[in-house]
């Protein structure tokens, strides 16, 4: 998996961090650390959502740099993109892509009465519920990212299933408590991504 253009990344080494900040600059800086024959593994998450890239750090720094760079093109075109979509006539650049639903007749009936019709309907009830989910979906986001992450670099730590309990029972005081024993930089990134999960704001400053 690798990040897009715009991905902010941290690195570790072992339970050291390494960078934290733009994509490129954190594999540099991974690359180094590879380079000075580190034994511990070398792992470069997501910032967002704690999900591991996987970079290929072998060669020079120009010929790692060289292969990610077509990576992150390649990802933020996919991103723009849904697989198997195809755009039709009208309002191609909208966006708009016809596709198929199916509903019962009242509420084909309820569609055709709204004004715009029922395409527009439907865009302005999918938009509505977005803004209605929003703050659950990016709470629920935070919430996997930071179990994600204390999961594979703390998940031997003592006290980790204790913490993580308080942790989804979003009482942070506890949580924080729990992790004193945590390798430092492992634990202040879990404080961080635990915060945002908890609606704190205890972030990174790049």
């Amino acid at each position: 998996m690798i990040g897009s253009a715009n991905t902010l990344a941290i690195a570790f080494d072992g339970s050291t961090q390494l960078a934290f900040g733009p994509l490129h600059e954190v594999v540099v800086a991974a690359k180094a650390a590879t380079d000075r024959g580190t034994t511990h593994a070398v792992l470069i998450f997501d910032d967002l959502t704690s999900h591991p890239l996987e970079v290929d750090l072998r060669g020079s720094v120009v010929d790692v740099l060289a292969r990610l760079e077509p990576a992150l093109v390649l990802s933020t075109e996919a991103s723009s993109a849904e697989p198997g979509a195809q755009r039709g006539p009208g309002r191609p650049k909208l966006g708009v892509v016809p596709r198929e639903i199916t509903l019962l007749p009242r509420h084909w009936e309820w569609l055709a009465k709204q004004p715009g019709g029922a395409s527009v309907a439907i865009r302005k009830l999918v938009d509505e519920a977005n803004k209605q989910n929003e703050a659950k979906d990016r709470a629920r986001t935070a919430q996997e990212a930071a179990y994600r992450f204390m999961s594979t670099m703390a998940g031997d730590s003592p006290d980790f299933e204790e913490a993580t309990r308080a942790f989804f029972a979003n009482n942070a005081g506890r949580f924080e408590e729990l992790t004193q024993a945590w390798p430092p930089d492992v634990r202040e990134h879990a404080v961080v991504l635990a915060s945002r999960a908890m609606g704190a704001t205890r972030y990174h400053v790049v």
